[in-house]
């Protein structure tokens, strides 16, 4: 009888474990979301996949986001060596927690279709990577709070800044490298730091 009772339990015991860290996981994902992040962001975008998403479905990763246009010679193939440059860096248990994201900021140029094909070309259709575009007012705002100017210089090509920015889970800016071919020890640093509280 003894026997019995003690497994018993053991048993009631492990169930409240499971239901405490189920209320737990539950109470986190709940957690309100700051006035300093992305996910308060209410526009929606279109991946490379056709697939709408908003910003805050992305919530929970580490997100290292460029803008760069596709038709783009000059700049933005740097940009995108620069973004292969920090994914080839990340540890492997960094990795799963990360998300790479190229949003266009010539949505008429750049359809799903576009970004699909330049994905599978850049070997980047597969996960981590993203590719967004989003309407010219929705890409405007999103500039806007990275900090990144573009204008249109001639109808096939942009001026724009070069920055690559790093966001926490929750979606609030914790880093920017700016620059092209630049040292990226510290954009590295901040990614494997909010993984690794993930």
């Amino acid at each position: 009888m003894k026997k019995i009772a003690v497994a018993f339990l053991l048993l009631f015991s492990l169930y409240s474990c499971k239901e405490s860290d189920k209320k737990e996981v539950i109470a986190e994902t709940k957690k309100e979301i700051s006035d300093l992040s992305i996910y308060n962001l209410p526009s929606k975008w279109t991946t490379q996949d056709g697939k709408d998403i908003e910003l805050k479905s992305l919530r929970g990763n580490v997100l290292v986001m460029v803008m760069i246009y596709t038709s783009c010679k000059s700049a933005c193939p740097r940009l995108v060596a620069d973004m292969r440059d920090i994914e080839s860096k990340l540890e492997k248990k960094t990795k799963q927690h990360v998300k790479l994201i190229l949003v266009s900021i010539d949505p008429n140029t750049d359809t799903p279709e576009r970004l699909k094909s330049f994905a599978i070309e850049n070997k980047m259709n597969q996960d981590p990577w993203i590719f967004l575009r989003s309407t010219e007012e929705n890409t405007r705002e999103f500039a806007a709070v990275l900090a990144v100017n573009y204008k249109k210089i001639s109808p096939i090509d942009f001026s724009h800044s070069n920055i690559i920015s790093v966001f926490n889970p929750e979606g609030e800016l914790v880093f920017q490298q700016e620059g092209l071919g630049v040292n990226n020890e510290k954009t590295i640093e901040a990614i494997n730091l909010e993984a690794g509280k993930i």
